[in-house]
């Protein structure tokens, strides 16, 4: 990097050594990153220069980069550079669902923040919603009952419903930690063997819902939704006292 081009950016932090190299070389990375206001698509200095101001060798710096490549930061283009990456919520979504692990409290805890995030904004959606997602909204019900009368799960059209029931707010954000709870439950109930004993069941919970939101009835709406979130937990709560097999 030459000094005129040095002189546009902050310059980057010193480096403190403590016992773990790589990691206070990724926050010295992030904090570059953050003073300089580095979007999406921006390029990192040459892996050289940053060992020379950071004061350690290019392993080092090449091990952060590999561990900020791994949380979505960075994204290495080969004989390019190393870029600021977007923001995505899938590292997040694969190491909370890898972290649940088979811990019954942290599901029931995943649980919560779902419905909290799901009961308090489905006032927003009965006011929003336009024809063209309630049809979409009534063909997955559909799809849900026929897997229902044929005892077969439908985790795709169930994630599906829960997507449908929120686009209309066109809030990304939302969008994606709808995504990152609703998937990490299901691959946590995955760990705990939390099969959906009654399918019958769980499409007439979507059907209210659904019927619901369709005659524009917040109040009917937010009941339905959340008793529907109270069969999981009760389930949850079974699973919970029942004896560990041997």
């Amino acid at each position: 990097m030459d000094a005129a081009g040095a002189g546009k950016v902050k310059s980057i932090k010193p480096l403190d050594r403590p016992p773990l190299l790589h990691v206070s070389v990724q926050e010295s990375l992030k904090s570059y990153i953050a003073d300089n206001q580095l979007g999406p698509g921006s390029a990192l200095p040459p892996e050289g220069f940053l060992a020379q101001q950071l004061g350690v060798s290019r392993n080092s710096v090449r091990e952060a980069i590999k561990a900020l490549e791994s949380v979505g930061i960075l994204e290495t283009r080969r004989g390019i550079g190393v870029f600021v990456k977007a923001f995505s919520f899938a590292p997040l979504l694969d190491n909370l669902a890898y972290g649940l692990g088979g811990a019954l409290r942290e599901v029931e805890e995943v649980l919560e923040i779902r419905r909290v995030l799901e009961v308090g904004l489905i006032a927003k959606t009965v006011a929003l919603i336009g024809e063209d997602d309630i049809e979409e909204l009534r063909h997955t019900v559909e799809q849900m009952r026929q897997a229902a009368e044929r005892n077969q799960s439908f985790a795709a059209e169930d994630q599906r419903f829960h997507n449908l029931l929120f686009r209309c707010q066109d809030n990304r954000m939302l969008t994606s930690l709808i995504d990152v709870f609703w998937l990490a439950f299901y691959k946590a109930s995955d760990f705990v063997n939390l099969a959906n004993i009654d399918p019958m069941a769980t499409w007439q919970d979507h059907y209210d819902i659904y019927a619901a939101v369709a005659a524009r009835d917040v109040e009917a709406a937010r009941s339905r939704l959340d008793q529907h979130y109270d069969g999981i937990a009760r389930l949850l709560a079974t699973r919970k006292t029942a004896p560990t097999p041997d």
